[in-house]
């Protein structure tokens, strides 16, 4: 998987945690492959890939685990925080944080071994980019 490929894998596995994909939460993911830099080169068609693995791993007992494995091996150190930042974005898309997109930003944070007031400006910044009037 490229770097992309993992930053991609992880904003659609927030969005499906609570299994229930919202279409605020596509629309973000959609929005930051079409917008940001990371993405210039990236073959949108990919999305469609990636959305199928992810979906494919949470059928499976230790999937979260193996999906975590390919982003260590897909994803460099320089990247985690924009990986953590992107996750934040989607699961803050939709105007509500349920429980499940939680834990696996806790999770997120774990594993890429976030650094916590790093990930604590990470998740300020996502929830000032989403506040509604």
């Amino acid at each position: 998987m490229s770097a992309q490929d993992c930053l991609v894998a992880l904003m659609i596995a927030v969005s499906a945690s609570d299994e229930d994909i919202r279409t605020a939460e596509l629309m973000k993911i959609q929005s930051a492959v079409n917008n940001l830099p990371i993405f210039a080169e990236y073959d949108i068609d990919r999305m469609n890939i990636m959305a199928q693995l992810v979906f494919d791993l949470f059928e499976q007992e230790d999937g979260l685990d193996a999906l975590f494995g390919l982003i260590r091996e897909g994803l460099p150190e320089r990247l985690f925080e924009t990986a953590y930042a992107l996750s934040c974005d989607v699961a803050a898309a939709d105007g509500t944080l349920d429980e499940t997109e939680l834990r696996l930003l806790e999770e997120i944070r774990y594993e890429l071994n976030l650094d916590r007031l790093h990930a604590a400006a990470i998740e300020r910044g996502a929830r000032a980019r989403h506040m509604r009037a």
